[in-house]
C-alpha cells in the first residue's frame, strides 16, 4: 500500500503531537532552509521535538517522505488559462517558480512520473486542458513541455548555486573570462560564435525563457493545429 493510501496512526496525547501532515510541514522548512541534505527521518523528528521511532508510524522511508514533500509542492502548481496553450503556458511558469521558491526540487524532478494527489491534480488540470488534441500527442505535448523546463530550471539553479560557490555573480564572471574570451575570437577561428557573443542581444534568464517556452509552443501548434 502507497503511503497515499495508508491511513496514520490514531492520535494519542503527547508534548508533540504527530501527523503526516505536520512532518511533510517540517520536512520543506528544512529542505527550504538547507537543501535535501537537511532532510532525513532524524532531523524532521528533532524539528518536530519527536522521537525518531515515532515517525516510522506515518513514514517508512526517506524516499516516501521525499515524495511527500514532492507532492505537497506540487499542490503550488496549478496550471490555469482558457484553451491548451495558455495552460501549457501556466504549467511551465508555475513550475518554474516553484523551482525557484524550493531550489531543492530541481534535483528531484524529472525522472517516473510523480503520483501524488496534488501532482494528479496538477496532470488532470493539464490534459483537461487538451481535450481537444489527438489523443496519441497528449503525453508527448507535455513532455516536451516538462522537459523544456526541467532543463531550464536546471540550468538556473546551477547558475545560482555557482554564484555561491565562487562568490560571483554572472557579471562578474563574464568580466573574469572576458578577455580570455577576446583574444581566443581575435584568433579568427571562431568567427560565427564570435559574432553572436559580440552583436547578439543579451537575454536575461526571464526573457530567455519565455522566448524559448515561445518557440516550443509556436512549434506544438504548427503540430496540433496543422
Amino acid at each position: 500500500m502507497v503511503v497515499w493510501e495508508r491511513p496514520e496512526p490514531p492520535e494519542r496525547p503527547s508534548p508533540a503531537p504527530l501527523s503526516r501532515e505536520r512532518i511533510v510541514r517540517a520536512a520543506l522548512r528544512l529542505a527550504d532552509a538547507d537543501g535535501l541534505e537537511a532532510v532525513s527521518l532524524r532531523k524532521v523528528a528533532a524539528a518536530l521535538g519527536a522521537g525518531p521511532m515515532r515517525l516510522y508510524g506515518y513514514i517508512a522511508t526517506k524516499e516516501e517522505l521525499l515524495d511527500l514533500v514532492v507532492d505537497a509542492v506540487y499542490a503550488e502548481i496549478r496550471p490555469t488559462g482558457d484553451g491548451w496553450r495558455e495552460v501549457l503556458r501556466s504549467l511551465a511558469e508555475s513550475t518554474r517558480q516553484a523551482v525557484h521558491r524550493h531550489e531543492w526540487l530541481a534535483d528531484l524532478i524529472g525522472g517516473r512520473p510523480q503520483l501524488g494527489p496534488h501532482a494528479l491534480a496538477r496532470g488532470e488540470a493539464v490534459v483537461a486542458a487538451l481535450g481537444g488534441v489527438d489523443l496519441d500527442l497528449v503525453m508527448p505535448v507535455v513532455g516536451a513541455v516538462d522537459a523544456y523546463v526541467i532543463g531550464a530550471v536546471r540550468r538556473e539553479i546551477a547558475e545560482r548555486r555557482a554564484e555561491r560557490a565562487t562568490g560571483m555573480d554572472k557579471r562578474q564572471w563574464q568580466a573574469t573570462f572576458g578577455p580570455y574570451l577576446e583574444r581566443t575570437f581575435a584568433t579568427g577561428r571562431f568567427p560565427a560564435l564570435a559574432g553572436v557573443v559580440r552583436d547578439a542581444a543579451h537575454l536575461d534568464a526571464d526573457e530567455t525563457f519565455r522566448l524559448g517556452l515561445d518557440f516550443l509552443l509556436d512549434g506544438i501548434g504548427a503540430r496540433i493545429e496543422g
